[in-house]
C-alpha cells in the first residue's frame, strides 16, 4: 500500500470524450483521487464526475472544489448519492468558497456559516435521515433523499482563509491548503489554525488529513513547462500579497501591470498572457508557486513538499502550452510526466 496519497484536479476545458480519456489517464498515472473543477460557466462538475466514475475503476472522484452558493445542499446531496452509486462508493465532496461567482452575480457572503450548514445538511441527507434544520442560511424540513447513500462520503474543505481552515479542523475529513506558496512558517500557520478548530470541538486533529494544493506542470521540455505556468505564478504572487516570496517592488509592480493586461482565467488554455510575463517571471519565481519541470525534477520537488510533514498532495494539473495544442493535449503531457514522477518518487519510499 502506498504511504502517500496524490490527488489530481482536471479543469474541464474540453469536450466530454476527451475529459473521460483524461480521467482514465489520471488513474493509470497512479493518482489516488481525481478532482473535477467547479467553475461558473464551465462544464458541470457533477455530470463530469459521474462520467469519470464510469470511465475508471478504483480512483476516488469528487469536486475540487464546489461551493455552497450555486447549489442548494439538497442538490449537492442528491448529486453525491448519484455519484457514489455510479462509482461503487468512490465519491468525495470537495467544497470551498468557490470560483468565478462574482461573474454570475453571486456575492459569497458568510462563507464559514454557509459551508458549515451545507456540510451538516448533506451528511444528514446522505445518511438517510429525516432532516429538520433551521440555520442562518438554510432551512430544511424534509423526509430525506429518495435513494440515500447511507455511508460516509469524505468531506474535503479547500481554503487559504484562517477562519475556514479552523472550520476544517472542526468538521472536515481532509483540509486542502489553498495557497501555492509553501514554507515551513506558512505550513505551521495552517496546521495551527486546523488545530484550533479541532480543539474548539474536542476533536483529535490527527483525524483530519491535510493536503497542500500545488500547481503541477510536467514535460520532458523543462523550459516549456516553466513557461506554461508563468501566468499562474503571477496570479498567485498577487493573491498572497505580503505573505509571499520576496520580490523587488519595482519588478513586482511590473508583474502586476502585465497581469492586468492579460485576459481570461489563469488556467484557461486559450487565455492571453501579456508577453512581458515571460521575462518578468523567472524560473525561480515559478518554483515558488508550482511543481514544474521534467518528471525527475518534479519527483524531487514533490519529495520536498512531503518533507514539510504531509502524507497527501493535491495537484492542480496545468496543461503544457505548445503552439497550436489544445488544453486536453497539454494535460495529457502533464499527466504522462506525472505518472513517471510518481513512479520515481514511490520507488524511493
Amino acid at each position: 500500500m502506498n504511504p502517500f496519497v496524490f490527488e489530481a484536479e482536471i479543469t474541464p476545458g474540453m469536450g466530454v470524450e476527451e475529459f473521460c480519456e483524461l480521467a482514465t489517464a489520471v488513474e493509470d498515472a497512479g493518482f489516488d483521487r481525481l478532482g473535477v473543477s467547479d467553475v461558473a460557466l464551465w462544464p458541470d462538475t457533477y455530470q463530469l464526475q459521474v462520467l469519470a466514475a464510469r470511465s475508471t475503476k478504483k480512483i476516488m472522484i469528487g469536486s475540487m472544489v464546489t461551493n455552497p452558493y450555486t447549489r442548494n445542499p439538497a442538490v449537492h446531496a442528491s448529486a453525491l448519492a448519484t455519484l457514489n452509486d455510479a462509482s461503487n462508493g468512490r465519491a468525495f465532496f470537495g467544497v470551498g468558497v468557490g470560483a468565478g461567482l462574482e461573474e454570475i452575480g453571486i456575492n459569497p457572503l458568510r462563507p464559514v456559516t454557509a459551508l458549515r450548514e451545507t456540510i451538516t445538511v448533506i451528511r444528514s441527507l446522505l445518511n438517510g435521515e429525516e432532516t429538520f434544520f433551521q440555520g442562518s442560511v438554510f432551512n430544511f424540513n424534509t423526509s430525506g433523499l429518495v435513494v440515500p447513500h447511507k455511508g460516509m462520503v469524505p468531506v474535503a474543505i479547500g481554503t487559504r482563509s484562517p477562519q475556514v481552515m479552523r472550520l476544517a479542523g472542526e468538521i472536515a475529513d481532509i483540509a486542502l491548503v489553498g495557497a501555492r506558496n509553501l514554507s515551513p512558517s506558512s505550513v505551521a500557520n495552517y496546521k495551527q489554525w486546523l488545530s484550533e478548530g479541532a480543539d474548539r470541538v474536542g476533536r483529535d486533529v490527527s483525524e483530519v488529513k491535510i493536503a497542500p494544493r500545488v500547481t503541477l506542470c510536467v514535460s520532458e521540455d523543462s523550459k516549456l513547462a516553466h513557461s506554461s505556468v508563468k501566468r499562474y505564478a503571477a496570479h498567485y504572487l498577487e493573491i498572497v500579497g505580503e505573505n509571499g516570496p520576496e520580490v523587488e517592488q519595482v519588478r513586482k509592480n511590473d508583474i502586476f501591470k502585465a497581469l492586468s493586461r492579460s485576459r481570461g482565467w489563469y488556467f484557461d488554455h486559450n487565455r492571453f498572457d501579456d508577453p512581458e510575463l515571460e521575462s518578468l517571471v523567472d524560473d525561480e519565481l515559478v518554483k515558488e508557486f508550482a511543481i514544474v519541470g521534467t518528471p525527475r525534477e518534479v519527483a524531487e520537488q514533490l519529495e520536498e513538499v512531503l518533507s514539510l510533514g504531509f502524507s497527501q498532495i493535491s495537484c492542480n494539473l496545468a496543461a503544457v502550452r505548445r503552439t497550436g495544442s489544445s488544453m486536453a493535449e497539454g494535460l495529457f503531457e502533464t499527466i504522462k510526466g506525472s505518472g513517471l514522477a510518481l513512479e520515481f518518487l514511490r520507488k524511493k519510499q
